[in-house]
């Protein structure tokens, strides 16, 4: 058992008075240590492992940070939530945290160290899509995506030209280095995808974040990965700002399937908490009814850009004051 029970913590994210951790718990996960090769089987067989996993359902688990002991149970898929407030002030930035699973005897049977990342309650926060707004993916396309998947690893991945320098500039706009402004990846892609989505971000230099997926598949479900109904997506994105209630945020998603009638819902919702909605037009055929959606949010004084390039969403940033000309000239030598 010990050998081969596991705890998986995703980056948490919160303030003193409402943290949040995520992770899972697995009697048994394949090993999925990621060879960059250009290699079609390779590949596929990397994939497969990924989905090849069993989860320790209503086991109890136990969370430590900075003096704080909580008790949880994993749901029936071995997934975890640990949501709570810290009997101390917690600092802006990066902190750890440790989750134990438990066994029959209360022993510790398996453990694990995650991270928690808590901003400035003045800095901007932005929730961003994946498929198709960061990296292509052709997620509307179930054998489109699939491909994409089985043929590509972290390091060939294409992301879209000047999304990287987009983000880094939104990362750190109006704020010190040392403190920069949190993203959030909200994606139909499921829990099994985290480290090949960590990877791939971290290869292309895209901000460091927070990543809320989808319920965890088997195998078997492999060809329904990325599909997930409207309100589950709705929902993790209303978690978020939840948990951030003095926050201004800014939305990224594409018009491939559901982001702009997500995105215009909420900011109906909220809309003194909402500063902009940017949709990347990956389906020109869609391009009318989410422009449409995105005048709507306008009336409500939000501002909005439905762009084909990044550097058009650049340009529309630096107008409305989320990026300076100057944070633009201290980039370029990056680009």
């Amino acid at each position: 058992m010990k050998n081969s029970v596991s705890v998986k913590i995703y980056h948490g994210y919160g303030h003193t008075h409402n943290l949040v951790v995520y992770g899972h718990v697995f009697k048994y996960r394949a090993s999925t240590k990621q060879v960059f090769s250009n290699n079609l089987l390779v590949n596929i067989l990397h994939l497969l492992r990924l989905f090849v996993l069993k989860p320790f359902p209503f086991t109890k688990v136990r969370l430590h940070f900075n003096g704080d002991v909580i008790d949880q149970t994993t749901e029936y898929d071995g997934f975890f939530k640990f949501e709570w407030s810290a009997t101390t002030n917690i600092a802006a930035g990066w902190h750890q945290v440790k989750v134990e699973a438990l066994g029959e005897n209360g022993t510790v049977i398996a453990d694990s160290w995650g991270k928690i990342y808590v901003p400035h309650i003045t800095q901007y926060a932005f929730v961003s899509d994946i498929d198709d707004t960061i990296m292509v993916s052709h997620s509307a396309t179930i054998g489109r995506r699939l491909r994409e998947l089985l043929i590509k690893n972290p390091h060939t991945r294409k992301t879209f030209k000047d999304a990287r320098l987009h983000y880094e500039l939104l990362a750190f706009s109006h704020t010190s280095p040392d403190q920069p402004n949190p993203f959030f990846y909200v994606s139909s892609s499921e829990w099994n995808l985290y480290d090949y989505l960590v990877e791939t971000f971290r290869f292309n230099q895209l901000p460091e974040g927070a990543f809320l997926l989808n319920q965890i598949k088997r195998w078997g479900n492999l060809i329904r990965t990325g599909k997930t109904g409207h309100e589950g997506k709705l929902l993790r994105v209303m978690r978020i700002l939840d948990a951030f209630p003095n926050q201004k945020f800014v939305f990224f998603g594409d018009n491939s399937q559901q982001d702009p009638e997500i995105y215009t819902s909420i900011a109906a919702r909220y809309p003194d908490h909402i500063e902009a909605i940017y949709i990347r037009n990956v389906r020109p055929e869609n391009f009318s009814s989410a422009r449409s959606r995105l005048e709507k949010a306008e009336l409500q004084g939000i501002k909005t850009c439905l762009f084909n390039e990044s550097g058009e969403a650049i340009l529309h940033s630096r107008k409305n004051g989320l990026i300076s000309l100057d944070e633009i000239e201290g980039v370029k030598p990056l680009i």
